[in-house]
């Protein structure tokens, strides 16, 4: 197995509104350690939201 690929994980963006599992992404856990949040669309809400890494 590779070296570089235990560095680069996916992670689940929650809605921080309505709660729901709306986005995978791929994030270097190297360069950023903190939780990942993104302003994304939700199709539940309908509307731009802040999504946050799910624990």
């Amino acid at each position: 197995m590779a070296k570089g690929k235990d560095i680069r994980g996916n992670v689940t963006l929650v809605c921080s509104e309505c709660k729901q599992k709306n986005y995978r992404e791929e994030k270097s856990k190297r360069n950023t350690p903190e939780r990942l949040s993104l302003n994304k669309y939700c199709k539940f809400c309908r509307k731009r939201t802040e999504h946050k890494e799910e624990k």
